[in-house]
């Protein structure tokens, strides 16, 4: 199952998890101020996973049941919004390091 950025990517933006890619599944939603994976693209390796400073990718089978709809949120956006391939990383928000304090992390 294809791994899934969650809520904790909101406002920070840091792209760490991009960098570490080795298919390009990642897209940029400027309306959401985060990242999202393409859930047919990820090909499961857990690279993007410990290279996310604040948490906000889980494994498909280890989403929290309070997260799950971001899987079905990555598809409707990646599709329906038309967003763009990143696959570089990019300056994180500015509001990312007050995002990453929030979070306790």
């Amino acid at each position: 199952m294809a791994y899934v950025v969650t809520d904790n990517c909101v406002d920070c933006r840091f792209t760490d998890c991009v960098e570490v890619c080795p298919v390009d599944c990642f897209y940029l939603d400027n309306e959401k101020n985060m990242v999202l994976i393409h859930g047919d693209e990820c090909i499961d390796c857990g690279a993007c996973e410990p290279a996310c400073p604040v948490e906000a990718i889980y494994a498909g089978d280890d989403l929290p049941a309070d997260k799950r709809h971001w899987e079905k949120t990555a598809i409707e956006r990646i599709k329906g919004a038309g967003l763009k391939l990143i696959t570089e990383s990019m300056d994180p928000l500015p509001t990312a390091d007050a995002k990453k304090a929030n979070l306790g992390l």
